[in-house]
């Protein structure tokens, strides 16, 4: 294989099969997150469950902090046992246990099928997003990072739609049951054709496999060769400044971002809202979402995934605090895309941003951390939602506190070290092993 940086033209196609197998496993992510949104109206009413809106806030915070620690122990096991097992391991996981929460006999056994799937739901994302990263030129990751992370709200908008013709028809149940398609027909397809990455066999050493894989995906030699051996860590001084900042901002945007996912579907339905109406909002908010995947691709990949990330976050914080002005339903459609367009678009970003400031060998385990950490705003929305409710503070408390949480977002990502603006600038070139 030819060191001279220039990628051979099979590798684009062999890009394209990675990051699509990996963006249908966060389509499925996305719809098993979202799809407790969808059925909470229905589970308040659930007979003999006496859901309140505490109770249901605690219940839809369990799945994230599954996702919590799934996250942090997905993202060193993806360094350890390879980013391909990682994958296949996690998307296994969290299908099975959503498809056991469509026969839950009461509120308990409901919230530890919902934990359980949270671990595979958390450790995906870290797992998919470094074996995607690893397929493209550095320069390219701020497009296949949030291009892939389109699945999320592609799979919540899948949830809202299904969700109108389905729970009228079935009931609550048959909206879990749809994740046993991803057991059925995505897990196998992932286990044939889902290859690993050059950059993971050559952190371990193993350079024999890693020139294998270059010849049969037309891969280029990865950054990870000119790695030495005594690399600092995620802590370390060169690092620990962006990795908390990384971190924070998560937190702050996936508060935002879960927070209007778990919450929004009810908080219309008590704004006089039916069923149908209240799931449509839930839409929008999701298509939003995919816009923004589209749109903060294309900005991140031109300006940089930090600086756009920055704008993206206020744009969500303006969007969502427009609502507290109880605007028409046509405005309000408008600001919901725009929040999810700002909310998603930044933590599409933020990924990007990761998978391009660390190296090989601490790619995997930062993406968990940065996500891991991130998981604690997602599992704390649901139940600060619940909580305000509960208080009587009105359904535009909710939407002050996730605007406010998109402004820190935003705000964290501005503190970033120049180090960290610079190492992901979009024209970064990608980087060339020493022919000598």
């Amino acid at each position: 294989m030819s060191h001279t940086g220039v990628r051979p033209a099979r590798s684009g196609r062999a890009a394209v099969l990675v990051v699509a197998l990996c963006w249908i496993t966060v389509v499925f992510d996305g719809y098993d997150l979202i799809v407790y949104g969808t059925v909470l109206p229905e589970l308040l009413h659930e007979p003999g469950w006496g859901l309140t809106p505490g109770v249901a806030g605690l219940l839809g915070s369990l799945a994230f902090a599954g996702m919590l620690v799934g996250a942090l122990a997905a993202g060193v096991l993806s360094d350890r046992i390879g980013r391909r097992r990682a994958v296949l391991l996690c998307t296994g996981w969290f299908s099975v246990f959503t498809v056991l929460c469509a026969v839950a006999w009461d509120p308990t056994s409901f919230g530890a099928f919902r934990f359980l799937a949270g671990l595979g739901l958390g450790g995906l994302v870290p797992s998919a997003n470094a074996l995607a990263a690893e397929f493209v030129p550095r320069h390219r990751r701020a497009l296949v990072s949030t291009l892939m992370m389109s699945g999320v709200p592609i799979g919540g908008s899948a949830a809202a739609v299904l969700g109108i013709w389905m729970i009228p028809a079935w009931g609550w149940p048959s909206m879990f049951g749809v994740a046993a398609i991803c057991v059925v027909v995505v897990l196998p397809l992932c286990w044939r054709l889902l290859p690993e990455t050059a950059a993971y066999h050559r952190a371990r050493g193993d350079h024999e496999r890693a020139a294998e894989v270059d010849r049969r995906f037309g891969t280029t030699v990865d950054e990870s060769l000119d790695e030495p051996d005594d690399l600092p860590g995620l802590f370390s001084r060169s690092y620990a400044a962006a990795t908390v900042l990384f971190a924070l901002a998560t937190l702050a945007i996936l508060f935002a971002w879960y927070g209007l996912g778990t919450w929004l579907p009810q908080l219309m339905r008590e704004s006089g809202f039916n069923l149908g109406s209240s799931l449509s909002f839930l839409l929008a908010l999701n298509l939003g979402a995919v816009v923004g995947s589209l749109l903060t691709a294309w900005a991140g990949d031109r300006f940089g995934p930090m600086r756009t990330g920055v704008v993206a976050a206020l744009v969500a914080a303006l969007g969502l605090a427009g609502l507290l002005a109880h605007p028409p339903n046509v405005v309000t459609y408008a600001l919901l895309v725009l929040a999810g367009v700002g909310t998603h678009g930044t933590q599409c970003l933020v990924i990007a941003a990761v998978a391009n400031y660390y190296p090989a060998r601490l790619r995997g385990t930062a993406l968990g951390w940065a996500l891991g950490v991130g998981r604690i705003g997602a599992v704390a929305a649901p139940q600060v939602g619940g909580l305000l409710l509960a208080a009587g503070l009105g359904v535009g408390s909710n939407f002050l506190a996730f605007a406010v949480a998109a402004a820190v977002a935003g705000a964290v990502l501005w503190l970033c070290p120049r180090s960290a603006r610079s190492r992901t600038a979009a024209d970064e070139p990608l980087p060339v092993a020493d022919a000598n």
